[in-house]
């Protein structure tokens, strides 16, 4: 249907008086020639979709995750595990050497107690649920510039190994040893799981230390440099830990920051007691390693009567545009708006624990699934688009002409130099919609765009077997017309 659509354009000729040269006398009349000379026309065309199985992630979050959970909507176990590096600050020192009052009994540098805190500020499940975990000293650090994939494991790639410090560790994420009214206290205590390094610790050279952190601060002592800045502590000192969960069940812990505490006494005017700390920032990596049942991944995939979101590192749902129809006797025309809306189908699970409902999606296209993540790419709404879940239940990406039409000229171009273009590029007119997690400015700008890592979960309207009516794809065009 094609109709005189005047409200919706005033905004465009708005933009185009700005660059006019015309007296005020003219601009009525110029304005009534130019809407009388564009044609506004609209039409509605069906999506297709389906479920699209991510087999793992680039996992770049400053989120650990750290537990192992049962998802009640498919009994798929989920377990988290997760690599972290400690930083340190520029030219750290640690107090001059002959204040240091925790000495041995052949009056060497000691250290009073060493521990590592993981500490959480969210989770799912059961906070009193019992896991168990095993802190593992890594044999190498992570590097910058590599991709650290979900799916990568530690232990098979030469990370973890049978030296170093070893600690098994069980807990609940209530920490019963915190009284009741020191954990209700949040402006002064954050839940997290604590793990001493106080045992006897060999390095890798075969000296023995009564505790890691005494190894920490005599690797001072011996080099200050190695603590002039991360790079060299993470090189020279400590290359992180790996914690794995190996028993229990019931919860999952959102690790945002991992410290190694060192606690020694040094004498000033007095004896003070003295904290050197070491902490996973951003300035470090962190990687996480998710591990999910394939056979349940793959059973709800193959559900045709609805397609699925699933993080971490679960389902995606590829959609296929319908370019070559939004363009069929419109190619010279302006594509102005293409809306497309995502409803989401209730949950007819109902648990106490049910996943939450994924927050953002991204929408690229599917030969960018790897490409925009690790270039670490930001918005263009041209090829990547986001959509919030709101009240109405649905996801709307207002506008995605830019990707129908770079999609249509890609293909136009490509088939003028190569007749096998089409069969050279199957996915040329297709999207994945991504759950994704964003950093904001102080300006509200998204800076940064990585794969939701959190536990969440959706059905979508789509499918190849859909029995809830159709995806829609809502197109304006306009064109001059010059009769």
């Amino acid at each position: 249907m094609k109709i005189k659509f005047f409200a919706c354009i005033v905004a465009f000729f708005a933009v185009m008086l700005v660059s006019c040269d015309e007296t005020t006398e003219s601009i009525g009349s110029s304005l009534t020639d130019n809407l009388d000379l564009l044609d506004v026309s609209t039409d509605t065309f069906e999506v297709s979709s389906k479920s699209f199985v991510a087999d793992s992630v680039l996992s770049r979050n400053t989120i650990g995750y750290l537990g192992k959970i049962r998802d009640p909507e498919t009994g798929n176990y989920i377990t988290g595990d997760f690599m972290a590096q400690f930083g340190t600050l520029e030219d750290y020192k640690f107090p001059e050497k002959d204040s240091i009052a925790s000495l041995d009994e052949a009056g060497n540098i000691i250290a009073d107690s060493c521990h590592i805190r993981l500490f959480y500020t969210d989770f799912y499940g059961d906070s009193l649920a019992t896991l168990n975990l095993t802190a593992y000293e890594m044999e190498k650090p992570m590097e910058e510039g590599v991709m650290y994939y979900s799916n990568f494991d530690p232990k098979k790639e030469g990370y973890v190994g049978d030296g170093g410090m070893r600690i098994d560790k069980t807990y609940t994420l209530t920490d019963l040893s915190v009284s009741a009214d020191e954990r209700w206290d949040q402006s002064a205590y954050t839940p997290n799981i604590k793990i001493n390094l106080d045992k006897e610790y060999v390095d890798k050279d075969g000296n023995r230390y009564n505790n890691f952190g005494t190894y920490i601060m005599r690797k001072y002592y011996e080099n200050p440099g190695y603590f002039k800045n991360s790079y060299n502590f993470i090189h020279n000192v400590c290359p992180g830990f790996y914690f794995e969960v190996n028993d229990g069940l019931g919860s999952m812990a959102y690790v945002s920051v991992s410290q190694l505490n060192v606690y020694f006494k040094y004498k000033s005017d007095s004896t003070l007691v003295g904290t050197s700390s070491f902490s996973g920032t951003e300035e470090v990596l962190q990687t996480t390693n998710i591990m999910n049942d394939n056979g349940a991944i793959e059973s709800l995939a193959a559900d045709n009567s609805c397609t699925y979101l699933k993080t971490p590192a679960g389902i995606f749902t590829e959609l296929e545009l319908p370019v070559d129809e939004v363009k069929a006797g419109h190619e010279n025309d302006t594509l102005n708006t293409a809306k497309l809306i995502l409803t989401r189908i209730n949950n007819d699970i109902h648990s106490d624990y049910s996943l939450d409902v994924p927050a953002t999606l991204l929408m690229i296209p599917k030969d960018s699934l790897y490409s925009f993540f690790e270039n670490g790419d930001i918005i263009d709404y041209e090829k990547s688009f986001l959509a919030s879940y709101n009240s109405a239940n649905q996801y709307v990406f207002n506008n995605i002409s830019g990707i129908i039409t770079y999609m249509y000229d890609a293909k136009v171009n490509g088939l003028a130099s190569d007749p096998d273009w089409l069969a050279k590029h199957e996915d040329w007119n297709k999207v994945v919609v991504i759950p994704v997690s964003l950093t904001l400015n102080s300006s509200d700008q998204v800076v940064k765009i990585v794969h939701d890592m959190s536990l969440t979960s959706t059905r979508l309207v789509g499918g190849s077997e859909n029995m809830n009516g159709p995806i829609k794809l809502s197109v304006i065009y306009s064109k001059f017309n010059h009769e």
